[in-house]
């Protein structure tokens, strides 16, 4: 059955201990990637398979959609809870975590900022039933430049408006029900940006006979279409559906428009300052993955008649994997509890936890495949799919030269 509770007291920074409410979702997040995905992850990512019967199962037991606010859903999930369970579900694979995670990538605007009114509208289908939104903010000529983004809407006589634009690199877009859309407002070179929400006839998993191969082209009832490009043909993170999405003379009526349509720059950095632990967790459990697999292997490798694990250059080697993963989580719950707080240096302490959680992510990966020699380089050996996994990490919401401006941006 799904998870139901109420809202989790707030961890101290300096409390480690896993309340009742936190504990269960551990334990059952656990489980459900011992059972549900580790065994079947190398097998979905040599097919490219897009898993959404395991989402759907996620669904079910309430670990999706995550900040969707007790008004609408019934119970809370507290922050720290949310990366925990991202983190556990990137410990079995980062396709899926990614999927799941963009769910609230796209709604938390509305739960932060829109009306109740909004939040019932936008928000309770996902409750009701397992589907998917995208977070279209990435552009082709626009990617850490948001402001360079030339997606507008255009106000008609009627009070509606229309969207035109494209986005690219949408996770979830393929199969998607609802559309968070990043846009100017007036036209493509206006200084201000809007937040809106573009509902699409709902797309369940009983609606397909197997994976979206294929662009798509949604009819809207109210008037424009969205295209959906061939989904993505990725380096790594296959289990997550990428494609691009246009907008063609959309309309949007104004209950569409989130909050004040001409604050959507702080309304991005709002959904960022929220997401960039969610990245972080991802990180962790990539990283962690990378070190557990790394250190069965090299207990069971032997070479010059020893294990691998015993030889000073190797176990130096696993001990610096295991620091990045120690402090990677450090920062981790020090940035989900300013989040949980609303702290005003959230802000930096998200862009600290997502690029250390990165760099651990990487370091363990490319470090662990080295110490699986020649067999690391094979695709039998799940290290060769968290290496290809890992990038991606360093890059979306935010590459590391971005956090590290705003890092510096704020210690000075």
């Amino acid at each position: 059955s799904r998870a139901r509770s109420g809202p989790t007291e707030r961890m101290s920074i300096m409390d480690f201990k896993l309340d009742e409410n936190q504990q269960m979702y551990f334990d059952m997040v656990t489980k459900f990637v011992k059972n549900e995905i580790t065994p079947f992850a190398m097998t979905w990512d040599k097919e490219h398979a897009f898993p959404w019967g395991t989402i759907q199962k996620a669904w079910e037991l309430g670990i999706l959609n995550l900040s969707v606010p007790e008004s609408v859903k019934g119970y809370e999930v507290d922050v720290v809870s949310t990366t925990m369970i991202i983190r556990e579900l990137s410990y079995g694979d980062t396709g899926i975590s990614t999927s799941a995670m963009c769910n609230d990538l796209a709604n938390t605007v509305i739960a932060q900022h829109g009306t109740d009114e909004q939040k019932q509208m936008f928000l309770k289908p996902f409750v009701d039933e397992p589907l998917l939104a995208s977070f279209c903010l990435t552009e082709p000529n626009a990617g850490s430049d948001n402001s360079a983004m030339t997606t507008f809407i255009r106000k008609l006589d009627n009070d509606n408006y229309v969207l035109n634009g494209a986005k690219c690199f949408i996770t979830n877009a393929s199969y998607a029900s609802q559309f968070t859309v990043f846009c100017k407002v007036g036209k493509p070179s206006s200084q201000l940006m809007a937040c809106v929400i573009v509902p699409a006839p709902p797309l369940r998993p009983s609606d397909l006979s197997g994976p979206i191969t294929m662009a798509r082209e949604i009819v809207l009832p109210k008037g424009g279409k969205i295209l959906i490009g061939k989904p993505e043909d990725k380096l790594g993170q296959r289990l997550s559906n990428t494609a691009s999405v246009t907008f063609e003379d959309v309309i949007i009526e104004p209950h569409q428009i989130i909050g004040d349509r001409r604050r959507g720059f702080q309304y991005v950095v709002d959904v960022l300052d929220y997401a960039r632990p969610m990245v972080a967790a991802i990180g962790v459990g990539l990283a962690r993955r990378a070190l557990d697999v790394t250190l069965a292997y090299t207990r069971e490798r032997k070479q010059f008649g020893q294990r691998i694990c015993d030889m000073p250059v190797a176990r130096d080697m696993l001990v610096q994997m295991w620091r990045r993963v120690e402090l990677a989580e450090l920062a981790l719950m020090k940035a989900a509890v300013k989040v949980q707080d609303k702290d005003e240096d959230r802000g930096v302490y998200a862009s600290l936890a997502k690029n250390v959680a990165a760099e651990a992510g990487l370091f363990c990966a490319n470090e662990g495949l080295h110490l699986h020699g020649g067999y690391g380089f094979t695709m039998e050996y799940e290290i060769s799919k968290l290496v290809r996994d890992a990038h991606i990490i360093d890059i979306y919401e935010g590459v590391r030269e971005v956090q590290n401006m705003i890092i510096g941006r704020e210690i000075v």
